[in-house]
């Protein structure tokens, strides 16, 4: 039997032209399937895209249907689209129908519809960002927002979004400063009603209001961010000393929003002014030390824990001027929120967005602006897949993790000496 060897040619047949017509029609018929294939998925893609704006339209024509139910649904629509994707272009030659839509169902709608209608004008803002054409829809929506707010008789859900809605829309859309300041004294009218007296007296808020004022001051909070140093000043004189009242309040989220507030302006009076000295110091940390510690039997298990988790980070901000870093992962990048400044503005987008927030600090550029995280970086869905582990991957080393761990443990209990009776 003839032996054979690797490189051995002698039984090699030679490469026909017959063989090489066929090689080259093998070859030209699994370029034209792949450049079919392309084809084929580029125009599903686009098929996809035209479904996906004609339903858009759908829902912004149904915002001014006759039915409640209708208008719910378009815009809660609208909502989800926004805060999920980015639409600038789309959006941007709609504003204006969009925007009178808004106004409309803040004007004539009931409770559910309005909050529907004020979220959506953040998300609105968020996905135009800051210019001439955020600018465009606040100064329609603004005077609709502060009618409502500032109506006792108005709904209370109604008024509770639209204190968040405009502080949000003011700090990406309003163009004036003064205009900023103005705002901010509306909302310091709502949530001064919840100070605790100095004689100790407190006053008598029902629950659907004692929100209204934390959301009045969570949004108040928000545009401290962008005020002059010598506002920050004028702002520390009259209300620090004021602002520990709420502490006291019977309500777990205002006491938070409070402390987060206090944390706040301490970090921003030491940027203007590193010697700031406050005369109550003591007396703050010392209520704040007793919250981070609370153990009132009259209060909810999970309260408590929030609450005590947030004032550790709170005392330590007021004591040191310390904050406790957290690390936000999207995509292949990573955002360190590494300030109060921080933190309340990345709480107050991610509150509109939701889950769709990884996907707007990768491509929104006006979140990426805000957060000085730079230009969008576009990293094709290839080299996203070789960046990342499977899930079955990560399953089969968390596995094999496990097992070591156990067997380790197995190894040292087998070693332990038993000390029993000498």
């Amino acid at each position: 039997m003839e032996s054979r060897k690797w490189g051995q040619q002698g039984n090699v047949q030679p490469f026909s032209d017959e063989d090489a017509s066929i090689e080259t029609l093998s070859h030209c018929s699994s370029l034209s399937e792949g450049t079919s294939a392309a084809e084929e998925a580029g125009e599903a893609e686009e098929m996809a895209q035209e479904d996906f704006q004609y339903k858009l339209k759908v829902y912004i024509d149904s915002t001014v249907d006759k039915s409640a139910k209708t208008r719910q649904g378009a815009l809660d629509g609208l909502k989800t689209a926004m805060a999920t994707k980015i639409l600038y272009e789309f959006i941007c030659e709609r504003r204006m129908t969009i925007t009178d839509s808004i106004e409309r169902c803040l004007k004539k709608g009931k409770g559910v519809e309005q909050c529907a209608a004020a979220s959506l004008a953040c998300l609105l803002c968020i996905q135009l960002g800051s210019g001439i054409e955020s600018e465009e829809v606040f100064k329609t929506l603004k005077p609709v927002f502060k009618t409502i707010l500032n109506d006792g008789a108005a709904n209370i859900q109604a008024r509770q979004a639209c204190a968040t809605s405009l502080g949000l829309c003011t700090l990406v859309a309003e163009d004036d400063i003064m205009d900023v300041y103005a705002t901010m004294e509306s909302f310091e009218s709502l949530f001064t009603h919840s100070y605790v007296r100095e004689d100790g007296c407190r006053p008598s808020v029902n629950p659907q209001t004692t929100q209204l004022h934390t959301n009045a001051l969570l949004s108040w909070a928000l545009l401290l961010t962008i005020c002059t140093g010598s506002h920050i000043r004028a702002i520390a004189q009259k209300h620090l000393s004021k602002l520990p009242r709420l502490l006291e309040n019977d309500d777990v989220n205002m006491r938070i929003a409070a402390g987060e507030t206090i944390a706040l302006l301490f970090e921003l009076i030491r940027d203007v002014d590193p010697e700031f000295d406050y005369d109550g110091w003591e007396p703050l940390c010392e209520k704040l030390n007793a919250l981070a510690t609370d153990c009132n039997k009259h209060r909810a298990k999970t309260d408590k824990r929030k609450q005590r988790s947030v004032f550790r980070d709170v005392l330590k901000a007021v004591e040191e001027g310390d904050f406790q870093s957290e690390t936000i992962r999207f995509g292949t990048e990573r955002m360190v929120i590494d300030s109060w400044v921080r933190k309340r503005t990345y709480d107050t987008f991610r509150e509109f967005v939701g889950s769709g927030m990884n996907y707007h600090l990768q491509a929104n550029e006006f979140i990426r602006d805000v957060f000085e995280l730079g230009p969008p970086m576009f990293i094709d869905s290839a080299a996203l897949k070789a960046m990342k582990s499977s899930r079955l991957e990560r399953h089969l080393y968390n596995a094999a993790a496990f097992k070591a761990r156990t067997k380790a443990r197995n190894k040292f209990r087998d070693k332990r000496v038993d000390v029993g009776e000498f």
